[in-house]
């Protein structure tokens, strides 16, 4: 894939814009943090749904009403992933509320597939499962991320994982699409024929040095703890990409949405988040 120093300018000036946008939310303080990503569940859901559309001729015979309701139940789990201590309400807290909302809303659904079952197949319904699965499992598990409150004696932990995973992810996008634009030959899969071998190999390994060097000089994190933190990040972000891609190619898209110019819609974005999330937070809960 040839360099081209427009489309770079063009994304670079984006990213840096998105880049500002998404540090004030992810460090100015957990309440940020929340709001940020209950945009991009809802965003990514949207943008799902119409994908969904062009790749299922009869999942746009899907009543509007169960596709909010689903987007609903993934923004309540996100509520009920959230740590009690962090998200006080009055005497209550955003846990005990998402839990309440999960109940109340799953009942809503239920009752919308009697009223409208006529109108949906098993395949729209799986579909509805999968997009839950793909979106807002990994958003309750960043979220959950967010509220881990104790690791290696760090101040604010919870936002430790999640800056290192995000921050990996936006490394290996960056280095892969430089080096793999100058220097690659090879196409990495039929899926994504502009990604190469070489840009996805030098973008894993830049962006491990980069974040585990960086890391552990800035922060004073474990070197060996970043290092499987970024390599499992830029791994399974890749995975993540191609998945999206492939769902592009199935509805006959080149970009999900038109977010940000250069770079797509929320599913665009924040495809190997998405994949590569639930697996740091699996790392995190089986060895922090």
């Amino acid at each position: 894939m040839a360099f081209n120093l427009a489309v770079f300018k063009t994304r670079a000036l984006s990213a840096i814009i998105f880049a500002a946008i998404m540090l004030g939310g992810l460090i100015y303080n957990q309440w940020s943090f929340l709001v940020l990503f209950t945009i991009i569940n809802f965003g990514c859901w949207w943008e799902f749904h119409r994908l969904m559309d062009k790749i299922e001729p009869t999942y746009k015979d899907l009543p509007n009403l169960l596709r909010y309701l689903m987007a609903l139940i993934g923004f309540a789990y996100m509520l009920y992933m959230s740590n009690p201590a962090s998200y006080p309400v009055g005497t209550w807290n955003l846990h005990d509320i998402g839990y309440y909302l999960l109940i109340g809303l799953s009942g809503l659904f239920l009752l919308g597939l009697i009223a409208f079952y006529k109108k949906i197949s098993f395949n729209n319904l799986l579909s509805l499962l999968a997009g839950f699965l793909y979106i807002s499992l990994s958003w309750g598990l960043m979220i959950k991320l967010r509220g881990r409150v104790n690791l290696y004696e760090q101040t604010d932990a919870g936002l430790i994982i999640p800056i290192v995973l995000i921050v990996t992810i936006w490394v290996n996008d960056t280095m892969a699409y430089i080096t793999g634009s100058l220097f690659g030959k090879r196409p990495l899969s039929s899926v994504s024929p502009k990604k190469t071998w070489e840009g996805t190999i030098a973008g894993v390994i830049l962006a491990v040095m980069i974040i585990s060097y960086g890391g552990h000089a800035l922060i004073g994190l474990p070197f060996r703890l970043l290092i499987l933190i970024s390599f499992l990040a830029t791994i399974m972000g890749t995975f993540g990409d191609l998945l999206e891609s492939k769902l592009k190619r199935l509805a006959g898209v080149k970009d999900s949405g038109s977010m940000m110019p250069g770079h797509g819609g929320f599913l665009d974005r924040f495809d190997s988040l998405l994949l590569a999330t639930p697996y740091v937070w699996l790392f995190a809960d089986m060895f922090l």
